[in-house]
């Protein structure tokens, strides 16, 4: 399979000079693994899945690292997290050395709990997505941005039902200590049929016949093994009635269109559902970029209660704010564009840009002025217009 650079890879390479490790966090498969191998080639490899590799770990933490040729490339850490604790110990004894602990982590929050506690300011943290549009034109709302998908879409739907049996045996199992996966593959098809909508946990309970407390730890799973993201409403008081709850997101299309039983691009174009994939791809595809850059991943929707609804709302640094709707159509008239000019007059002391995202026929289309400040314009064209600076976590 032909490496396709990811839009990272710069933001990598200048914290390695300034941290002693890099910490990438993402779903499986996303390419973490290839992305830190080809990127310090020099680096000695470890997987930490192996199981005679963790028992070693286990019984001889010090005497794994001890052995261990530096600089090195530990995947997988999850399975050994005890091993944070000693690398922060050889970090303090050899500050000036960087770019020594290249750790990937397919689940996030228990990872982070650990990075929190043994590695705060020793580790630049970094979240790596499947891949955006961005980063390569064979990325689409059908099959997503897994990298292995995108090699062989002929096995698209192979790949799919492997990678959800996996995730369930492996990252479900570990997390939460489910031991009924069959309710949640059905919860996992659910929450695949809510994608785009403002998120109502009872609605779910009431489905499965479950508490809202098991529906809202079974969410925080899918959230912290990011397979979901939850978009929260625009948080400034604006003098209106907002609604309070997030909107779900998948955050890979073709993960998605697996999930609703879509089996090829023409099904997708008939799908009822269509009109929500572009809107979840869109959202996706603007965290993407967001987070490839280095910055803070950011981005909110907005609803009131009199029915003023714009998709997504794009904060920047210095009051900047970006407005965006996402239309699954072909042609983009100028009704599409009064919510986005409704809300514009509404935030006073904001720097605003207001964005209309369509399907225009090719791949990249000139975008016009719907009505004053407003433009339509593709996707790859909207990403380049998002406001924000870099900066690296720690």
């Amino acid at each position: 399979m032909r490496y396709i650079r990811r839009d990272i890879e710069d933001e990598l390479q200048a914290a390695s000079r300034l941290f002693a490790a890099l910490i990438i966090t993402g779903p499986r498969r996303a390419g973490k693994t290839t992305l830190l191998r080809r990127l310090f080639s020099k680096a000695s490899y470890v997987l930490l899945e192996d199981p005679d590799v963790v028992a070693r770990v286990r019984s001889d933490p010090r005497g794994f690292l001890h052995d261990l040729k530096l600089p090195v490339i530990l995947d997988e850490i999850q399975n050994t997290p005890e091993l944070l604790s000693y690398i922060r110990t050889h970090i303090d004894l050899h500050p000036r050395l960087k770019g020594q602990w290249f750790i990937t982590g397919s689940q996030e929050a228990p990872l982070m709990k650990g990075v929190t506690e043994s590695m705060a300011g020793r580790a630049a943290l970094f979240t790596l997505l499947p891949l955006s549009c961005v980063e390569s034109p064979k990325v689409s709302m059908f099959y997503g941005g897994f990298p292995e998908v995108l090699a062989k879409p002929r096995v698209a739907n192979i790949w799919y039902r492997s990678y959800v049996q996996t995730y369930l045996e492996r990252d479900v199992r570990q997390i939460g200590a489910i031991r009924d996966l069959a309710t949640f593959r059905r919860f996992i098809a659910l929450v695949a049929s809510r994608n785009g909508q403002v998120l109502n946990r009872t609605d779910f309970a009431t489905a499965l016949g479950m508490s809202v407390p098991t529906i809202s730890q079974w969410l925080g799973i899918l959230e912290m093994t990011a397979q979901i993201h939850l978009v929260p409403p625009f948080y400034e008081d604006l003098g209106k009635r907002l609604i309070k709850s997030p909107k779900l997101y998948f955050v890979d299309s073709g993960l998605l269109c697996y999930l609703l039983g879509i089996d090829s691009a023409k099904a997708l174009e008939r799908s009822p559902f269509l009109g929500s994939i572009f809107e979840g791809f869109v959202a996706s595809e603007f965290v993407k970029q967001q987070i490839n850059g280095g910055r803070q991943r950011a981005i909110y929707f907005f609803r009131d209660q009199q029915g003023l609804e714009v998709d997504f709302l794009v904060p920047g640094g210095d009051k900047k704010l970006m407005l965006v709707e996402a239309k699954v159509s072909r042609t983009a008239t100028p009704h599409m564009a009064t919510s986005l000019e409704r809300l514009g007059k509404t935030l006073a002391g904001y720097e605003v840009k207001k964005v209309l995202v369509y399907r225009p026929i090719g791949e990249r289309t000139q975008h016009g002025t719907l009505r004053p400040g407003i433009k339509a314009m593709a996707l790859h064209d909207a990403l380049r217009m998002i406001p924000g600076h870099h900066g690296l976590e720690t």
